[in-house]
């Protein structure tokens, strides 16, 4: 197959006019380029992928074009104009609109009053709440308009991110990971009604993920990034998942049948024999309200296993990891290691006992953005470089340095602030900090959420280590074919309780279908 031509900015031949176009962008932060001399642009009536590992440089350019980041070299036209753009309000009065992959909304306010903050004159609550309503029917984000945002699931608190985008009526859409929390069904009905207004009303969209076979299905071009700059251009249907895997870490990786990276084997290794589990969650119950979250759980965990959680979101993982992270008390039941009991709710206990917790959302409870990579290094256990109770600088850098290096941190160093690092260096401190730390068992939810081919290589690579050490894992993760790629035993869990186990070897797809559904199977 002849290979397409593209100009300079990534359009080609065929593409319509370009509704965004930039010219040799470069943004650099210290010694670091985020963006080096980079070419993109968006056509009208297309969606683009833009493609990279975790710090390639991708959010750094869409943050150049949305006005949140100023460039250091280059262009930026806009509808055929050249444009510099200081700020966002600005972007938006050029109709670019951005759905970031963190939420910046207020808990405390409802959905039509998020969506109302930051715009100009008289607020109309009417009006607002009419406009959410259109919204939400146009594009299939069905959303209670008066709901409390603290109170909505992950799923649904996107959505409202969505809204707020689309309010403002955009020709250009920036989509920033939009999927990260949406289960395969949300996801697909999103991309649904975006090519639908994309083809009908001639929008521009970029789409910024690390799912492969997300961006092979939704998109009709592609740019990928590696190290700042563009190393390919490709027209997606003429590509497949390899490709643009290859292009984004530079070499051939091994991807399961969803188009995520394949984990590497443990050598063959089985489980460790133990007669007693390393974890075992009695008869937990949690309750919130009338709610009942855990409903009498029982789960046990062996040392050097994978036990995977699967299940529907909702039926009780959160509360799962909740408990197991100390965030939680048990209204009843028992948490134990090694056979001991320890106290639920309790700050610190379980990392006392010996769990370590890899959070569903490092930015929410797993780092503090504010703090260097050797303080976010010891949140957990403070008294490694602490003497006569206070902290130790030079061992406390020392000790920074040490798992910098075994953990191939990419960082300037053990003052450089988190803030600095890209996403899949954010997760490598937080599994040193978690695994150099010896526990007994480890708590890894959602563990590769976010991340790209590479870090979802060295995630999976890790967690397969621990458990070869005799780690015991708890793998909660709403990947149904990572479970499947990494446990060695499949626990369900529906409505807050234990609905079957099966051995990975043992897998039957179709009674864990029927199980993951609240059937008996």
């Amino acid at each position: 197959m002849q290979a397409r031509t593209f100009d300079a900015a990534g359009g080609t031949e065929k593409d319509p006019p370009a509704a965004v176009r930039m010219v040799g962008v470069t943004k650099r932060f210290g010694a670091v380029v985020a963006c080096n001399r980079v070419d993109f642009s968006l056509q009208r009536g297309r969606i683009h992928g833009l493609l990279g590992e975790n710090g390639a440089g991708k959010s750094t350019l869409m943050k150049i074009l949305i006005g949140l980041v100023t460039p250091d070299a280059g262009e930026i036209y806009v509808h055929g104009e050249r444009r510099i753009i200081l700020d966002p309000v600005e972007a938006a009065t050029l109709g670019l609109g951005m759905v970031h992959q963190h939420f910046s909304l207020v808990d405390a306010l409802s959905v039509w009053e998020n969506v109302a903050l930051g715009e100009p004159g008289r607020l109309d609550p009417r009006a607002v709440r009419a406009r959410v309503g259109e919204i939400s029917d146009h594009f299939g984000l069905d959303i209670d308009p008066y709901a409390t945002v603290g109170d909505l699931p992950a799923a649904l608190q996107q959505r409202v991110e969505i809204i707020k985008c689309l309010r403002r009526d955009p020709s250009v859409l920036i989509f920033d990971e939009p999927t990260s929390v949406l289960t395969p069904e949300e996801s697909w009905q999103l991309f649904d009604s975006l090519r639908r207004v994309v083809t009908d009303e001639g929008r521009a969209v970029a789409l910024v993920s690390h799912k492969l076979d997300e961006v092979l299905q939704a998109t009709d071009t592609a740019t990928i990034m590696r190290q700042g700059a563009v190393v390919e251009r490709l027209v997606t249907a003429e590509t497949d998942a390899a490709e643009l895997a290859r292009a984004m870490v530079g070499r051939p990786v091994a991807l399961r049948s969803d188009g995520a990276l394949r984990a590497a084997p443990r050598s063959g290794q089985r489980p460790i024999e133990h007669d007693e589990p390393v974890l075992t969650i009695e008869a937990a119950a949690v309750r919130v309200g009338e709610q009942r979250e855990l409903d009498g759980l029982d789960l046990e965990v062996f040392a050097g296993e994978i036990v995977g959680v699967a299940g529907v979101e909702g039926n009780g993982q959160s509360a799962l990891v909740d408990v197991l992270s100390s965030l939680t008390r048990l209204h009843s039941g028992a948490v134990r290691v090694n056979g001991r009991a320890v106290p639920t709710g309790k700050s610190g206990a379980m990392a006392e006992a010996g769990i370590a917790v890899i959070p569903a959302d490092r930015h929410d409870s797993g780092i503090v953005l504010q703090m260097t990579v050797a303080e976010n290094l010891l949140l957990v256990h403070p008294e490694q470089v602490s003497a006569k109770g206070l902290l130790d600088p030079g061992m406390m850098s020392e000790h920074a340095q040490r798992l910098i290096d075994e953990y191939e941190i990419q960082c300037e160093g053990p003052d450089s602030p988190m803030w600095s690092l890209s996403g899949g260096n954010q997760q490598r401190v937080v599994l040193a900090r978690e695994l150099s730390s010896r526990p007994l068992a480890l708590i890894a939810a959602q563990p590769t959420r976010g991340l790209d081919v590479g870090a979802i290589e060295y995630t999976t690579g890790q967690i397969r280590r621990a458990a070869s050490n005799g780690v015991g894992v708890l793998l909660v993760s709403s990947e149904l074919e990572e479970i499947l790629d990494l446990s060695d035993r499949i626990v369900v869990l529906s409505q807050g309780r234990t609905a079957g186990a099966m051995a990975r070897d043992d897998v039957d797809m179709e009674r864990l279908g029927l199980l993951m559904g609240g059937h008996h199977a």
